[in-house]
């Protein structure tokens, strides 16, 4: 069973915050919705999992006590301690008793906090926070686990750790759909929905991505800002030419995941 939203769109008031979006996340696999503050990222996973009314369209879920949500704030209690966090989670999806304590027990072990039960969430790092907020998302095995900018604000040996729990999650046959502003993450994803302004401009698994950007890209090194559509890269630029036709001194380039989005943006705002 697939799960996710078709042609979805949601208003607050006579702002529109997610237009026509679909999105589908299938078991045992990875999506990532990529997008920048504003794009509709939260919007779009809290409409998934029933946490906004869609104002058209349809959206496919399982049942609540199937789903596992993790919200970008960190979706922990911070005067409970560690051990206290799961068995409340634990508790509110209907588990109890040796179920309850073993699973715990496993996904502490599994979590990386097995030292820390008895710590309070408040106490925690920022990292452990993230990954404890995981972890109660996972106590259940949902079927659906949705997780809002999981590894946002966090060091990166805490976002590897995060990535393992996640593809853990999907090996274990649990549809996972994730949001990031963080492009070299979809990298990790089976497909890759990219919002801008509320709306979908890009869709498909990494490679389908880059191989849909139109134009031509390449490459000046060093001097001035090129003409046309360009961005800085290091010591170079990037200069992108919806034609084709390249600025005299560009070399082709063929792009890569981050150039496909910044494109895609550019592609939008353009026509193109």
């Amino acid at each position: 069973m697939t799960w996710g939203l078709e042609a979805a769109s949601v208003r607050f008031g006579p702002r529109v915050a997610l237009d026509h979006v679909t999105l589908t996340v299938r078991p045992s696999t990875v999506g990532v919705v990529v997008g920048g503050d504003g794009s509709g990222k939260s919007t779009c996973l809290r409409a998934l999992v029933g946490l906004v009314r869609l104002s058209g369209g349809t959206a496919r879920r399982p049942p609540k006590r199937a789903i596992g949500y993790v919200p970008a704030t960190a979706g922990l209690y911070v005067d409970l301690t560690v051990e206290e966090n799961l068995a409340f989670s634990g508790r509110a999806y209907g588990m109890t008793g040796p179920e309850l304590a073993s699973r715990s027990t496993e996904l502490l072990e599994v979590i990386g906090l097995a030292d820390a039960r008895d710590r309070l969430g408040g106490h925690l790092s920022g990292g452990m926070q993230r990954k404890l907020a995981v972890g109660t998302a996972l106590l259940h095995r949902p079927a659906l686990l949705v997780l809002d900018e999981p590894t946002t604000g966090i060091d990166p040996v805490s976002r590897a750790e995060l990535w393992r729990l996640i593809s853990g999650a999907a090996a274990e046959g649990a549809a996972v759909i994730a949001s990031t502003t963080y492009v070299d993450e979809a990298r990790r994803a089976s497909t890759l929905t990219l919002l801008e302004g509320g709306r979908s401009i890009a869709t498909g698994s990494p490679s389908q991505v880059v191989a849909a950007v139109p134009g031509r890209l390449g490459v000046v090194r060093g001097g001035a800002q090129p003409p046309g559509l360009s961005w800085r890269w290091g010591r170079t630029w990037r200069v992108w030419a919806p034609s084709g036709v390249l600025p005299v001194g560009a070399e082709p380039q063929q792009p890569d995941l981050e150039d496909a989005v910044v494109i895609a943006a550019l592609a939008d705002g353009h026509g193109a």
